[in-house]
């Protein structure tokens, strides 16, 4: 009797868990896509009504996002979208990078050559294809970066880099095209290091990758 008791408690209590998680996962989507535009005021009560849920999960939702650094809090208690600087944004690509170069350095012995085959062919179709769209991008680059991040064997880093390059997803195929092809190419040659097991290339690789996307980015946002 009180085994089951304690199921349905663990029940009730994974409910609401379960829907503060979807509320944000779904908020986070629209943000890091600009659906919801940098400045809009998030509503509770308008958002709730869009997720077709109660104001609770989607409160906790926002105060997640706000501690993450995704919206900020104005005089009067009003949630607005944040637009990130251009420091913000250099400084998240240098964390990255030292994050990164520790999480390839950790992965190169441990990818396996099917993982890297198969991410390979991603990256070749997606340079074959006549008009790729941001999505599709973002989908790959994710994957790459995800996989050598997972295989680092340390979850706290792979979180922590994962978190670190959504704030980055907007300078994508959408804001900076002429990334594009290089960018990928340069996939190629961590993966090429990662094959040949070669930590100091793939090292090399890796912080020349987001040293180049820093560069970029900077120069896209000195011509505005």
């Amino acid at each position: 009797m009180k085994d089951r008791q304690e199921d349905a408690e663990d029940l009730l209590d994974s409910a609401p868990r379960a829907l503060s998680q979807m509320a944000y996962d779904r908020l986070l989507d629209q943000l890091i896509k600009r659906e919801i535009p940098v400045g809009s005021v998030l509503q509770e009560r308008r958002l709730a009504e869009q997720l077709e849920i109660s104001r609770t999960p989607v409160r906790e939702a926002l105060n997640r996002l706000e501690s993450e650094g995704f919206v900020t809090r104005k005089p009067g208690r009003v949630l607005v979208v944040k637009e990130f600087s251009t420091r913000e944004l250099i400084e998240t690509l240098h964390v990255r990078q030292i994050m990164e170069s520790e999480a390839i350095s950790l992965a190169t012995p441990r990818v396996p050559e099917e993982e890297l085959d198969a991410v390979e062919a991603q990256i070749n179709e997606l340079l074959a294809a006549p008009a790729p769209s941001a999505e599709d991008d973002w989908q790959v680059d994710s994957r790459l970066h995800r996989m050598i991040a997972n295989h680092s064997g340390n979850a706290v880093l792979a979180g922590m880099i994962e978190g670190l390059r959504v704030k980055t997803y907007t300078f994508n195929l959408d804001r900076v095209p002429e990334r594009f092809e290089i960018g990928h190419r340069e996939h190629l040659v961590m993966i090429d290091a990662l094959r040949r097991r070669n930590r100091d290339a793939a090292r090399a690789a890796i912080q020349q990758h987001i040293e180049n996307v820093k560069h970029s980015i900077i120069l896209k946002l000195s011509s505005i």
